[in-house]
């Protein structure tokens, strides 16, 4: 239902920015940005993300929830199958004596033994009742619990973590949509110079045709033009399927059903004009750089867990209290309740001696893992200047390239123009005119294509650096 309530307010925000091209279809159009937006509030890998989040959050309470008293309630009911037996060594009281007694007299120790034979005592004194009850509450509180402390500030350094971890998956998901919307845009692009080719390729065979029935061309040159137009049918079905398989990839991107149909707002040539000032603006600062900013977090963790460590040496101070009521009875369980409460307060003091050395193990463990990750963050950041500055490099490559595949298009254009007129007055054969059909499309397939690379090289930069400007992205949905 929230899709359906999202899809439905793009519908209407499009129709009403775009009210002609809504009354000829129902097919909403989407910008880069609208993409992204849809991206960031509907892909399930944001809401994986941001579960993870929540998730790390009451981790901390549940950490929290430990240094609050805890409180239970309790019962217990037990059945005397044997009662216990109690002798006693008491000078003066001979049929009290068990085995080990003195006794005087003989005779009397002997009936005094008759007797309590018949209870099965041997010379003792059963104790207890057939039934026990107890009931109650009791409750805990630590005072002072070093590791758990710890163990606090530990759980922050946590969530910092799931939220980093958030980040870096919504800059991954916009660099993959990106990606995804500038290769259909070149699929789009390529397949509307393809279908230029072959209208060409169609009106040449049409031209040569109406010729051969006026008698004015042969055989060949019909036949020539027409497996030349041929030629660029599986060209055309080919951009066909990529451009299917590039809204699929991008719809899967974006959270939404495949059946989704939109249109794209722009073209590959709507970024020519603004790529040098995009150029010019490149920084060189990856300190947003999410693999940094995580490795900066793991090494903060491995701190806290070498203080967590430590602290296990440090005396522990616990507050106990109970309420309780007891009953014992004999005969049946359900009569004869008497009903007793007690109750009583403690502290307990636990001060860690000796353990075999575990605690100067684990210690050790923490403070090589925090070096290990120190060692990681140097070798890591020079990972990164290297591929920023391939990145920069890289760019620079693919403006240049752009530049001269749109100085190359200009005069493929002239050249075909030329062509074009040279074979209509009969100055060029359609071989000449051919080639610089092919020319013209090869050119201006090639300037799409160093678009691309810019726009995608861009983007991978963009996520190197860890700058990209997802609030813009999810503002430009609401706007």
């Amino acid at each position: 239902m929230k899709s359906n309530r999202l899809l439905l307010s793009i519908f209407l925000a499009l129709g009403a920015g775009f009210p002609a091209l809504a009354q000829q279809a129902d097919i909403p159009m989407l910008s880069l940005e609208q993409c992204l937006g849809i991206a960031l509030s509907e892909s399930p890998t944001v809401k994986i993300a941001d579960m993870e989040v929540a998730r790390a959050d009451y981790s901390k309470k549940e950490t929290l929830g430990q240094l609050l008293p805890s409180i239970s309630f309790g019962a217990s009911y037990n059945r005397t199958l044997a009662k216990q037996v109690m002798y006693m060594n008491m000078d003066g009281f001979g049929g009290m004596g068990g085995a080990g007694s003195s006794s005087e007299n003989e005779e009397t120790e002997i009936e005094s033994r008759a007797s309590n034979s018949r209870a099965g005592s041997n010379g003792g004194i059963k104790v207890g009742l057939d039934n026990s009850f107890s009931t109650g509450f009791s409750a805990s509180m630590p005072l002072i619990a070093p590791q758990l402390w710890q163990s606090m500030k530990l759980s922050d350094s946590q969530i910092l973590r799931s939220i980093e971890q958030a980040r870096s998956s919504r800059l991954e998901l916009v660099n993959q949509v990106k990606s995804a919307y500038y290769t259909l845009l070149l699929a789009e692009d390529s397949r509307r110079v393809i279908i230029e080719s072959y209208d060409m390729a169609k009106l040449n065979h049409e031209i040569y045709t109406k010729k051969h029935q006026a008698g004015a061309a042969s055989d060949y040159d019909v036949l020539r033009t027409s497996v030349a137009m041929k030629n660029i049918e599986p060209e055309m079905m080919q951009s066909e399927i990529a451009i299917k398989q590039a809204r699929l990839q991008l719809l899967i991107l974006m959270g939404l059903d495949a059946g989704f149909n939109f249109t794209t707002a722009e073209g590959l040539a709507v970024y020519e004009d603004s790529m040098y000032d995009t150029a010019m603006s490149i920084s060189r600062d990856y300190s947003l750089n999410p693999t940094l900013k995580l490795n900066e977090i793991d090494s903060q963790i491995a701190r806290r867990n070498v203080s967590i460590q430590q602290a296990a040496w440090f005396p522990t101070l616990a507050l106990s209290a109970n309420y309780n009521w007891t009953s014992m009875s004999n005969g049946s369980p359900l009569r004869n309740f008497r009903w007793t409460p007690y109750s009583g307060v403690g502290l307990t003091l636990s001060l860690p001696i000796f353990e075999g050395g575990q605690r100067y193990s684990r210690v050790k463990q923490a403070k090589i893992q925090a070096a290990e990750l120190l060692m990681q963050r140097e070798n890591l950041e020079r990972t990164i200047d290297s591929q920023v500055t391939l990145a920069i490099d890289n760019i620079n490559v693919n403006i240049k390239q752009i530049a001269s595949c749109a100085e190359s298009v200009s005069e493929a254009e002239r050249a075909h123009d030329i062509m074009q007129k040279s074979f209509e007055i009969g100055a060029a054969s359609y071989l000449d005119l051919r080639d610089s059909e092919l020319s013209l499309t090869r050119a201006r397939l090639a300037r799409f294509q160093a678009i691309y690379n810019f726009l995608v090289a861009h983007s991978e930069l963009e996520l190197l650096l860890g700058n990209a400007p997802i609030e813009k992205y999810t503002k430009s949905l609401n706007n």
